[in-house]
């Protein structure tokens, strides 16, 4: 079960706002805090400058601060109208008719049944009729600074609670310009981002703002929180509360270990939560799995310790950020996945959107089975329903010394952003030519068998086989394919190429070509390197040989082994000696 409270947090400050039906009793509901301790301090300090200041707690853990109550809602929004124009309450302040209002916390000991509605002028000078209520509204949203002095600003501005200008100066490091502690001081550098914000909008830079100013601040921040719906989600079947921007996304489905909840409203954002039993090793296993993700990039910064792991990966694409960590006996986290922002707007919404998030993540009681629902689609491609990353290409090539230095096909790593070794050891090419690629791997590797050379040719129609990734590494390990030995030489008498009588698939091309003593003789070329655009009967295959290999691997200081065997191999030693020597060469983009 997923719960949903209709509430945005007001960035930094955390200022939240609760939607609810109205009656004949109304309150202004000013924030609500996650704590009693903060939603204490809060009340405390808005009362400093305003009567009738509530505290209520609400479901969920939740603590509200409230004005109230009003006779009427026609009262209650022109007092709300006002007070938010005067800068002394947030702009998200909201009406509520007080259903959700649970036991008052504050101030101690209060009797909220004894509490007089609040009479304001406008009520006692005439009847609260709906025109003269529209009337009222009307005149507290209208401009009252548009010759407002640096004096009368900065009276105005001495009138601004904790709370507001926390607000303010959250709403200036939004646009921006504002880069300290939220504090509500107005120290110099709440007030040299006040004077950048007035430069860069074409106003006097007095480093004050005046009312005017302060709204258009405020409302720049508030139409995107509006835009992006955050609100405080528990979901109860995964055990974890989090604010979620639900303007944009909204709940899926259960796919363990993932509680999906995908794009609403054309937005491209995704968001998962993750919940499941497990120890360090689960959680290792999460982090190297989420990589192998196509909704996590490989372009970006990745961190992880004994207990926890972030993520972030950038593309033309998306940008998607991680976070996991393990508590007690199960691992819980999250995933914000989002459209690469193409401007200086979007990434603030983005940015907004993974601050609420990273500030409000909390894991609850209960934790997603391994089996939910109907669960996800199964496919080799997919991990929990989500796609699986794959390389642009894949093929073979196959150790040519104890240092793990690899022989492949030139073409099969050409503008390759990354080239990994079976899929795990990051490579990069050292040099190329006639065809060849030589690759050098990040770290020194032991390989379990390096290729054995042999010059000697075996005689025409002898049999001979292949190495290779057939599938491009679907099947985890090389495959043996058998073939004869057709010509020394290529269709066009080239001397330093084989014909084989073989079929081959493109993912064996850079594998090596064994003789019946699992010597190395030459390695296989893609047919499209041969063929130049003809169609040639499927069991013509072609090989560079030996000369040829033994030239490029001597110009860049490959030492070659020499093969010792002198009886054939049985199938099962050829199959062991191709498959401890043959590596997945993987071309990423």
């Amino acid at each position: 079960m997923t719960r949903f409270f209709a509430v945005a947090p007001l960035g930094v400050a955390a200022s939240l706002f609760l939607t609810t039906a109205l009656s004949a009793e109304q309150w202004i509901q000013i924030e609500a805090q996650p704590s009693l301790t903060q939603a204490t301090e809060a009340a405390q300090g808005y009362a400093n400058g305003l009567p009738n200041v509530v505290g209520f707690n609400l479901p969920g853990r939740w603590h509200a601060i409230a004005l109230g109550p009003y006779a009427t809602e026609a009262e209650a929004e022109a007092a709300r109208l006002a007070l938010r124009a005067q800068g002394r309450i947030p702009g998200d302040s909201y009406l509520t008719d007080g259903t959700r209002f649970q036991d008052a916390f504050w101030p101690v000991g209060v009797n909220v049944s004894t509490l007089a509605p609040i009479e304001t002028p406008q009520a006692t000078e005439s009847p609260a009729t709906d025109a003269v209520a529209e009337e009222v509204i009307e005149t507290a949203m209208e401009p009252v600074d548009l010759d407002e002095t640096p004096a009368e600003a900065r009276a105005s501005e001495r009138a601004l609670d904790r709370p507001a200008r926390e607000a303010l100066q959250t709403a200036l490091h939004f646009a921006g310009v504002y880069n300290s502690g939220i504090d509500g001081a107005f120290g110099p550098g709440t007030r040299n981002a006040m004077a950048e914000w007035q430069a860069l909008q074409g106003y006097e830079t007095t480093g004050v703002l005046t009312t005017r100013q302060r709204a258009e601040v405020l409302a720049a921040y508030q139409n995107v929180v509006n835009s992006l719906g955050l609100r405080p989600v528990v979901d109860d079947v995964a055990g974890i509360a989090i604010t979620l921007p639900t303007g944009v996304v909204e709940f899926s489905e259960y796919t363990p270990p993932f509680a999906k909840y995908a794009a609403k409203d054309g937005s491209d954002a995704q968001v998962l939560l993750i919940s499941q039993t497990g120890d360090t090793a689960t959680l290792g296993g999460l982090y190297e799995i989420m990589q192998t993700l196509e909704i996590v990039p490989m372009d970006g910064p990745r961190s992880r310790d004994q207990n926890s792991f972030s993520l972030t990966g950038t593309n033309a694409q998306i940008t998607s950020h991680t976070e996991a960590k393990l508590v007690n006996g199960v691992v819980k986290g999250w995933t914000l996945i989002w459209p690469t922002p193409g401007n200086t707007s979007d990434e603030k919404r983005h940015q907004m959107a993974l601050e609420a998030m990273q500030a409000s993540f909390a894991p609850t009681d209960g934790v997603l089975p391994d089996a939910y629902g109907e669960g996800a689609a199964q496919d080799i491609d997919l991990m929990a329903g989500l796609d699986i990353r794959r390389p642009e290409k894949a093929g073979s090539g196959f150790y040519v010394d104890e240092k793990g230095t690899v022989l492949t096909e030139a073409a099969l790593v050409a503008s390759c952003a990354k080239i990994t070794l079976d899929e795990t050891y990051d490579a990069t090419i050292t040099a190329t030519a006639d065809g060849m690629a030589l690759l050098t791997p990040a770290q020194s590797l032991a390989p379990l068998e390096i290729a054995q050379f042999d010059s000697q040719l075996p005689r025409l129609q002898s049999e001979v086989s292949v190495s290779g990734f057939a599938y491009e590494g679907r099947l985890g390990a090389p495959t043996l394919n058998y073939g004869l030995m057709a010509e020394h030489k290529g269709l066009s008498g080239e001397d330093d190429i084989l014909r084989l009588a073989m079929t081959t698939l493109p993912g064996e091309a850079g594998g090596p070509l064994l003789s019946s003593t699992g010597a190395v003789i030459g390695m296989l070329a893609s047919s499209a390197a041969m063929t130049q655009g003809r169609d040639l009967p499927e069991d013509v295959a072609f090989a560079y040989d030996m000369e040829k290999i033994a030239g490029f691997l001597s110009e860049n200081g490959v030492t070659m082994s020499a093969s010792e065997a002198a009886a054939g191999a049985s199938d099962s030693d050829l199959v062991t000696i191709g498959r401890d020597m043959t590596v997945l060469v993987s071309c990423w983009n």
